[in-house]
């Protein structure tokens, strides 16, 4: 029996046309997906985004979360993995869509997973990327820029395909997005209390501790020792 995948939610940052919405709702459908968000749609035409859905996909169109802010989107969620046709030296390390599959499906389910797409005019910003633990990068031949619902399709097969019959495994719960978010907040006032900005930009430190984070596994228990040990440093520094 393939691994359910009720828990894994595809997220549409920004979408720009109404068809590309009703499109990737039906690619959901085709591949037994059941949760769509959708961030600040710049053209809601319920119409247009239900006749590229057809009658089947409907339902996914009807529950459709809409959300005003990215992080709004995805503070409940475990894991999360955006999408970018831009890579480079400069940019971090990105993954084929078969590569990320396999990392979900090795998390069991009840860890909410979220996959984030950008808009078709300017993809995912770097902001948004900050967000995500895993970068997968479609391979493209020259033309690298792909249609938004192709895009979602082509993820969405390759999670499906992975899930196979994958047994389920025992794991602490995962901390959440909002919970690792407060905790960056927290290491940020700690930095500017101990005078880190002093010899390094803000955005330097900011950067590399999410680096760090984000190729651990964080457990909402985790968080809490972290958080415990920040606010142990931050009154120290303040009765110095």
């Amino acid at each position: 029996m393939a691994r359910d995948l009720t828990d894994i939610i595809v997220i549409l940052n920004e979408p720009r046309y109404p068809e590309n919405i009703g499109a990737s709702a039906r690619c959901l459908k085709n591949m037994g997906f059941s949760e769509l968000r959708i961030v600040n749609p710049r053209n809601w035409h319920e119409e247009k985004i239900l006749k590229m859905a057809t009658h089947e996909a409907a339902d996914i169109v009807h529950s459709a979360r809409l959300f005003d802010h990215v992080l709004d989107a995805v503070a409940d969620l475990h894991l999360l993995a955006g999408t970018t046709a831009r890579t480079g030296r400069k940019r971090r390390p990105t993954h084929t869509p078969k590569t990320v599959a396999q990392k979900i499906i090795s998390y069991p389910v009840g860890t909410r997973i979220g996959i984030m797409f950008g808009s078709e005019k300017w993809g995912l910003r770097n902001d948004d990327l900050g967000l995500c633990d895993w970068v997968i990068t479609i391979p493209a031949a020259g033309f690298s820029s792909i249609n938004l619902a192709q895009s979602v399709m082509i993820i969405c097969y390759e999670i499906r395909l992975a899930c196979g019959d994958k047994k389920e495994i025992f794991r602490p719960g995962l901390a959440s997005i909002r919970e690792k978010e407060g905790m960056f907040e927290h290491m940020e006032q700690v930095f500017e209390a101990i005078g880190l900005y002093e010899k390094q930009t803000r955005s330097y430190w900011l950067h590399n501790a999410r680096r760090l984070f984000k190729k651990k596994d964080l457990t909402s228990r985790d968080v809490k020792t972290i958080r415990g040990f920040l606010r142990q440093v931050l009154w120290a520094v303040k009765n110095g």
